[in-house]
């Protein structure tokens, strides 16, 4: 089975810090601009999911939502849920500890894209990381 989001061994630890903090946790990566492009972090069932938001999967027994619009997007890609030092997004748990969640990718190989019902791209796919920044 091909896992569409997972996080470092460094993101997990934090999401347990803040999972002991703060109780069961929900994750979303929206696609705007500033702090939107960040994956952001909040107590379970404080961010209301609407219908644009797919369940992407799990990180650290975590439910991870994203934009239907940035699945479009990224959706030849895994994501790969990071933590790296500095404030990120205020309304994200993370940034009272002076560190933030960062998403990086990779593309899916061939293999995978079949296994998840992909068609192959119509033009060059790019991984990226996304730091929150404009």
């Amino acid at each position: 089975m091909v896992v569409r989001v997972c996080a470092t061994a460094a993101a997990l630890e934090l999401v347990e810090v803040l999972r002991n903090r703060y109780g069961d946790l929900m994750f979303h990566q929206s696609g705007g601009c500033c702090d939107g492009s960040s994956p952001m972090c909040y107590p379970r069932g404080e961010f209301q999911v609407g219908d644009q938001d797919l369940l992407l999967g799990e990180i650290g027994g975590q439910p991870f939502y994203i934009w239907a619009a940035q699945y479009e997007t990224w959706k030849h890609t895994q994501l790969i849920i990071d933590v790296v030092e500095g404030r990120g997004g205020m309304f994200s748990l993370e940034g009272s500890l002076g560190r933030r969640f960062l998403s990086r990718s990779r593309v899916f190989d061939e293999r995978e894209r079949a296994e998840l019902g992909l068609p192959p791209p119509d033009g060059p796919i790019f991984a990226c990381v996304s730091d929150g920044g404009t």
